[in-house]
């Protein structure tokens, strides 16, 4: 998509935990404690499945400022069923956090991503063997021209992350409204020499979801938005999930987000940060959405309703290399990642942006799923946040 054809559409985690409980808790077909606000029906529980989850209930109960100000949770599948949620609205009025408000959801866009990807190579209009060159040949340089399409997907291309100025919190935030073109992210990433040789090792950035997108765009003469609106959002019906382009504001109601910073007084504090451009994530990291969008969206996608047939095998096969910056085993597929919690694996996918956490988590059979939306104070922190952990952990038991 050309440059002038992109600046008029923009004017319109790994999952891992620590220690918790031995084993997962069996969950009640309904929730709704007294200090926690649930939006679930419990005409037809009982007494006792009226009393909820008690571990689920505590993760969420009495958010700690410090770490969050609000969290929404929803636990599905053939398990049972859970809805919480606590906190607040806002800081200034203190009025209780919506269940229903709108997010941002962070890298969980790479799963809409990989799916429009694996359903264009159902279709025979994508080749995730040929190279991400082919499909570039004016923006992807000979030095990665080996780089295929899947190893795009699946963080294995050695392309290191494109540079974004700002260095604090406190410069980014400054520089909030600066819009990025996904082509001079592109050529800022591809201008640095490579990680390592395409296959050889995984280190999961952004910049390949952002060239992947590129790639949808240039076979299908269309826009990325306009492709995952077409294809996923629409015949899903996410009517509370979309991609806001460049407009730096959240549509609609919505939870407002706060990161720990140096304030204009030079004091350390918390500032509302809801309001931030988007276009630094776009592909990777833009989508807004609900936890009641993105919880039917999961269960879409694990139940073959989204990815059909064999590519949907590309979302649960882990590369065999190891990771670049720890030597672990790879954690990413196309899309997803793995994590073996309370016994079992667990497929899904967190996110992160300045004031949000978001992760949406499944079995691969589908019979507990988890959707949270933490709005933690340090989202992007090297450290995963107590109040996500504490979920996790409540939800499917410790690793």
């Amino acid at each position: 998509m050309k440059n002038t054809s992109r600046t008029l559409l923009a004017a319109a985690l790994v999952l891992g935990v620590v220690a918790g409980p031995a084993a997962p808790p069996v969950l009640a077909a309904t929730s709704s404690p007294a200090d926690i606000s649930s939006p679930a029906d419990t005409s037809s529980a009982t007494a006792s499945e009226r009393s909820g989850i008690p571990e689920l209930e505590a993760a969420i109960a009495d958010l700690p400022t410090s770490d969050a100000t609000a969290a929404l949770v929803r636990v599905g599948g053939t398990e049972g069923v859970w809805r919480g949620s606590s906190g607040v609205h806002d800081l200034t009025t203190n009025r209780p956090a919506d269940p229903a408000g709108r997010f941002r959801a962070g890298s969980v866009t790479k799963v809409f991503t990989a799916a429009v990807a694996l359903q264009l190579a159902a279709e025979g209009t994508l080749d995730l063997d040929r190279t991400a060159r082919s499909y570039l040949p004016d923006l992807i340089p000979a030095s990665y021209g080996k780089v295929t399409v899947r190893q795009l997907l699946n963080h294995t291309h050695g392309i290191p992350a494109a540079r974004i100025p700002g260095d604090t919190v406190e410069e980014r935030y400054a520089d909030r409204f600066r819009i990025h073109d996904p082509e001079e992210m592109v050529r800022s990433a591809t201008a640095q020499k490579r990680e390592f040789a395409p296959g050889e090792k995984q280190h999961y950035l952004n910049i390949g979801y952002t060239i992947a997108a590129l790639v949808i765009e240039r076979i299908t003469g269309d826009t990325y938005e306009h492709q995952v609106t077409h294809r996923i959002l629409k015949p899903l019906g996410l009517r509370d999930t979309y991609l806001p382009g460049a407009d730096p504001h959240i549509a609609g109601p919505h939870n407002h987000g706060y990161q720990t910073m140096r304030l204009d007084d030079g004091t350390t504090g918390l500032r509302d940060v809801s309001v931030w451009g988007p276009t630094d994530g776009w592909a990777a990291g833009d989508i807004i959405s609900t936890t009641a969008d993105l919880e039917r969206f999961i269960k879409a996608l694990f139940r073959g309703r989204v990815v059909r047939g064999p590519l949907l095998r590309e979302m649960f096969t882990l590369p065999k290399v190891a990771d670049f910056p720890t030597g672990d085993p790879a954690a990413y597929s196309v899309g997803l990642s793995m994590k073996k919690l309370g016994g079992r694996e667990v497929w899904g996918k967190s996110g992160g942006r300045w004031g949000y956490n978001t992760g949406i988590v499944s079995t691969r059979d589908g019979s507990r799923t988890l959707v949270y939306s933490v709005n933690s104070t340090d989202a992007k922190g090297q450290e995963m946040n107590t109040v996500v952990r504490d979920i996790m952990v409540a939800a499917y038991g410790s690793p």
